[in-house]
């Protein structure tokens, strides 16, 4: 099974909470202060909140795809790499209050995409809206360009 994610900067958690429940007809299936993910079934999305009041709300924090298996993150991050796109491999890493194996790439305009799959809900100790807002979402410093790749190219810019 996969399901496209969309992550969102919201300036109030509560309002989006609220806004996103009555649109979509189900509650979140996780929530954190400054947090909140919906799986939802039809059409299959998971949506994630993230309280930013530095960012404009309603925009784009980053996008995703979830999948069943580690197997399917690793076929994901060689066809990425045969694809000469750039890659950061997270394997084992508690995001978004979940432990997950994924792969992140970058598009042409720098919008962030993971392929991931998650292996359990995790508790962090202190949770803060500051330490929800960017996730896990590497830099594009932190990008790799395949090995394959040649410098400079302007994907990796």
């Amino acid at each position: 099974m996969s399901r496209l994610q969309l992550a969102l900067n919201v300036t109030n958690i509560d309002s989006a909470v609220n806004f996103y429940t009555k649109l979509f007809g189900t509650a979140p299936q996780k929530r954190q202060p400054g947090y909140a993910n919906f799986a939802i079934a039809d059409p299959p999305l998971k949506l994630v909140l993230f309280e930013n009041p530095d960012a404009v709300g309603g925009s784009v924090n980053h996008l995703g795809v979830e999948v069943g298996s580690t197997d399917e993150v690793v076929s994901a991050t060689a066809r990425l790499q045969a694809a000469e796109l750039p890659t950061e491999v997270q394997e084992q890493t508690d995001c978004c209050f979940a432990l997950q194996d994924k792969v992140w790439t970058s598009g042409p305009d720098n919008e962030k995409w993971e392929i991931y799959v998650v292996h359990s809900d995790t508790q962090p100790e202190v949770v803060t809206p500051a330490s929800t807002s960017s996730c896990c979402v590497p830099t594009a410093a932190n990008l790799e360009p395949a090995p394959s790749a040649q410098a400079g190219s302007v994907c990796c810019g």
